[in-house]
């Protein structure tokens, strides 16, 4: 199935595309690598899951915060580049705040990794990291950037 057809089948649509909130673009093609600036759980211009994973957010709220910014990523390379020209997910750089005490990320980064596997299919394998910051911009909980080989 194509991605589009996993996104209806799945009940996902892909929210409208942000603009950079910097000195940047949100995606940049070199070659055939499409690299896609950090993408927070936002929706159509509405900010969610904002707070620390532990304290004030739960690990589901993570997981769901990470699969919007996930769809956030699909919504930028569809636009940028299209479904159709993508050969796969290359890697995928995960952030995350939380309390102290809170160890669950690998679990919140699934959200973004199952959702990548369920719409893009086999083209959705991918490596990746996990970082916990200090602080991210509008104390968002979760951000995702992502690599993808392009045709």
């Amino acid at each position: 199935m194509t991605p589009k057809e996993n996104l209806e089948k799945f009940n996902y649509t892909l929210p409208n595309i942000s603009t950079p909130g910097g000195s940047y673009v949100s995606v940049n093609v070199r070659g055939n690598i499409a690299y896609v600036a950090i993408q927070f759980p936002i929706l159509n211009e509405a900010y969610f899951y904002q707070g620390r994973l532990g304290e004030t957010l739960t690990t589901e709220d993570g997981y769901k915060g990470m699969e919007l910014c996930a769809l956030n990523v699909l919504a930028q390379i569809n636009e940028k580049v299209g479904f159709n020209n993508i050969i796969g997910l290359n890697h995928i750089d995960a952030y995350f705040q939380s309390g102290e005490d809170w160890d669950d990320s690998p679990i919140v980064v699934n959200g973004a990794s199952d959702l990548f596997m369920k719409i893009l299919e086999d083209k959705g394998t991918h490596t990746r990291a996990i970082f916990g910051v200090e602080k991210l911009p509008r104390n968002f909980s979760v951000g995702l950037t992502a690599s993808f080989t392009i045709k």
